[in-house]
């Protein structure tokens, strides 16, 4: 379990700090980013918020809280409290057209910053939990990395960065959206800062 949280962090981390990021579309406070490595497409969503970052560290890693922004969780339970810093949660997320429901197993690990100019950290990958076996009502699906970066801004802003390592179980959800056809990227975007806000 220790080494699951570190590499969890440690991907976001190494993720956020690969160069090579394109911009896609830039709103009033919200930047879409995206990067490609061979078949591994990520995205990086920066959001200017006007609360001070502990706050929105307290709301981003409370995953429960996610349906009251995010309309692609359905549902989302804690299925095991692992520590302080790390829980384990079962998510469900709509249909797409033609396909089942799809759900999530997945590791929520948070860290404060060490040091001042660091950010606070939210890292997510999926995990198998024998508890919970793929059910056949839903297309289990599989995170690699994904996750939020919180930098400090002063004391009542700061800057949410959202990645996302894209695989083939979240790329409906995304297809529509990097092409430009769909808004749903920035539409829970903006969702998001209101919710923060």
């Amino acid at each position: 379990q220790a080494y699951l949280s570190y590499s969890n962090i440690a991907a976001l981390t190494h993720l956020a700090r690969k160069s090579g990021w394109d911009i896609t579309r830039t709103l009033d406070n919200v930047k879409i980013w995206t990067h490609e490595e061979g078949a591994v497409l990520s995205f990086k969503v920066e959001m200017r918020v006007k609360v001070p970052s502990h706050v929105a560290f307290s709301l981003l890693s409370d995953f429960r809280l996610r349906q009251r922004w995010d309309r692609h969780f359905l549902t989302c339970e804690v299925l095991q409290a692992v520590s302080e810093e790390e829980k384990i949660y079962h998510v469900t997320a709509p249909p797409t057209t033609g396909h089942k429901p799809r759900d999530f197993v997945i590791l929520v690990s948070q860290r404060q910053p060490c040091r001042p100019q660091e950010p606070y950290t939210v890292a997510v990958r999926s995990v198998t939990l024998r508890a919970v076996p793929p059910s056949p009502e839903f297309c289990r699906s599989e995170i690699l990395c994904a996750g939020f970066q919180i930098h400090s801004d002063g004391s009542s802003s700061c800057t949410v960065c959202y990645f996302n390592q894209v695989t083939a179980g979240v790329m409906p959800y995304l297809a529509a959206n990097l092409t430009g056809s769909s808004k749903s990227i920035e539409d829970t975007a903006l969702e998001c800062i209101r919710f923060l806000e």
